[in-house]
């Protein structure tokens, strides 16, 4: 069974961090877990499609779409105080540091960097919160290349690939700690609201219910783990949480409205085919 949180692994460092936590849940639990890294540019959709998932991060809106068999095992709870205790997160708006731009509506007209179409935070949330401040006209100049993870967007503002990104608030808060002087080089002029953090995930069938329930007993009793407290504070987590399912519905609800209003009105004036 594989264990995989390459969305938030948003460093070599971090990664490292995220195996020993599994490694240590998985202990707790009496479970053996391989720790897959998955790295980019490899598809996500070719991780989450596996049927050995024990425990691995899924984007929100594949979940509520039902896009891959999947089945919750507990959610994270980022520890810095704008999450405010939620398993919750939501996009920054971000623009390079020295840009004049000031406002999300300043960005209009200029070219934008999302991650992939299959990702609430860098690309369906937005789409949706553009949606509710849409006009007539095209949006940006250009959608960009996809740019696969929140650190390629990032790097696609920073070196000018592109004006404007939707980035993951939680991978954003991570980058601050680990990566600071690329953090340094940005500013956020809008959030997206919040909307469910992504879970994590297990193949339905793959696990006797027996470890089923014991692993998400080590994953909700993390945060009063002594000897994993270094580990929850150093990947800035508070606690895990096991959410309801249906908390994710309104993901796929939103996104499907978002689609068929963009239909007919263009986002962007040139467009790159993979976001067609």
């Amino acid at each position: 069974m594989i264990a995989n949180a390459r969305m938030y692994s948003v460093t070599p460092e971090v990664a490292e961090l995220w195996g020993r936590l599994f490694n240590a849940v998985a202990a707790r639990a009496g479970m053996d877990l391989e720790i897959m890294m998955h790295a980019p540019p490899a598809p996500l959709a070719e991780l989450w499609q596996r049927e050995d998932k024990a425990a691995v991060f899924m984007c929100g809106l594949p979940f509520a779409r039902a896009s891959y068999p999947a089945q919750l095992i507990a959610a994270p709870v980022p520890s810095p105080a704008q999450f405010r205790g939620q398993a919750q997160y939501w996009s920054e708006w971000v623009v390079r540091r020295d840009s004049h731009l000031r406002t999300l509506a300043d960005t209009f007209g200029h070219r934008i960097a999302f991650t992939a179409r299959d990702s609430q935070s860098g690309y369906a949330g937005p789409l949706s919160f553009l949606h509710t401040q849409a006009g007539d006209s095209p949006r940006f100049q250009e959608i960009i290349e996809p740019r696969i993870t929140p650190l390629g967007a990032l790097n696609a503002v920073i070196d000018g690939a592109a004006d404007v990104a939707p980035v993951d608030s939680y991978a954003f808060a991570l980058l601050e700690k680990y990566c600071p002087q690329l953090t340094a080089e940005v500013r956020s002029v809008a959030q997206t609201e919040p909307t469910p953090i992504p879970p994590l995930v297990c193949s339905p069938g793959a696990n006797p219910p027996g470890s089923l329930r014991a692993l998400q007993a080590a994953f909700l009793n993390a945060h009063s783990n002594t000897e994993l407290e270094p580990t929850m504070q150093a990947l800035l987590l508070q606690r895990f949480v096991l959410p309801d399912p249906a908390v994710y519905d309104p993901l796929r609800t939103a996104f499907e409205v978002s689609l068929e209003y963009w239909r007919s009105h263009p986002l962007a004036s040139i467009v790159h085919p993979a976001f067609l």
